[in-house]
């Protein structure tokens, strides 16, 4: 009997062991994925695109090595950041991916945290002249010298980071690539964005300032108590500026306080 509570203890204590050590091994949450100007895995989980895959249900997980351009993810694959459960996010869909209409000038990108992680820096890049929409992305497609970099050396984000930039006059369909570099894990958070320079996407993209006859707010739509709206949808209402943090239905905007879905972006 004395043996076998000795034994019994023993497996007690080794199981225990594994499961501390897994638990130190796992890897932090971190989770993030660009909303405005809406990203590839933004439209797939706003339900603009079907086909998807299961990108719809997890935009914030496109997570891959970190250490791009000189390592990371390979060609090929850096829209789904080398995850094959998101591969739909790296099929060209025959240059048909929703875009959003630019010019040369400023504009802002904005970053959605579900998991707020210590933080290296946030780079942009966009492509260059043997660019085309009709391949999967490749860093020979990209021009390799950053259109912006912000670091945080290890700050926490918060859970909106935009970053507002001059991107360069180009024509026809181009991408930006977004990343998310963190700090203490091996891993980045990467994130396609389809733009168009000749005025042939999606005028009506959040985001996109100065349209033609566009009204005030950048050309946001009137918030409607009818409209269903989802994390990181943009309205304006009452004079001001409004993004969603969650579904909702029916909650006007300046009235949920600020705990609630609406978060207040200022006059516009």
């Amino acid at each position: 009997m004395r043996h076998t509570k000795r034994l019994l203890m023993s497996l007690l204590s080794a199981g225990a062991l594994v499961v501390s050590l897994g638990l130190l091994g796992a890897p932090a949450s971190a989770h993030a994925w660009v909303t405005d100007l809406p990203s590839r895995q933004h439209y797939c989980s706003d339900g603009t695109l079907d086909d998807c895959g299961a990108i719809q249900w997890e935009p914030q997980s496109v997570e891959g090595p970190k250490g791009f351009p000189e390592s990371g993810v390979v060609d090929g694959q850096i829209c789904s950041a080398e995850n094959g459960s998101f591969a739909q996010l790296d099929n060209p869909r025959g240059g048909n991916w929703p875009a959003t209409n630019v010019s040369g000038g400023e504009y802002s990108f904005t970053w959605e945290h579900t998991a707020r992680h210590s933080t290296t820096k946030y780079s942009y890049w966009i492509t260059n002249g043997s660019y085309t929409a009709l391949d999967p992305l490749s860093r020979s497609d990209l021009n390799l010298e950053p259109l912006y970099e912000e670091y945080l050396n290890g700050r926490q984000p918060n859970t909106y980071e935009t970053h507002t930039f001059n991107i360069p006059q180009l024509s026809g369909r181009q991408l930006i690539l977004a990343y998310w570099e963190v700090a203490d894990t091996g891993n980045a958070f990467y994130a396609c964005i389809d733009v168009d320079f000749d005025g042939n996407g999606d005028p009506g993209d959040p985001g996109d300032p100065g349209d033609p006859g566009d009204p005030g707010c950048g050309g946001l739509s009137e918030w409607a108590s009818a409209d269903v709206y989802t994390s990181g949808d943009e309205v304006q209402h009452g004079g001001n500026q409004y993004r969603a943090k969650w579904w909702t239905q029916g909650e006007e905007p300046g009235t949920t306080g600020e705990w609630g879905v609406w978060e207040n972006l200022g006059s516009c």
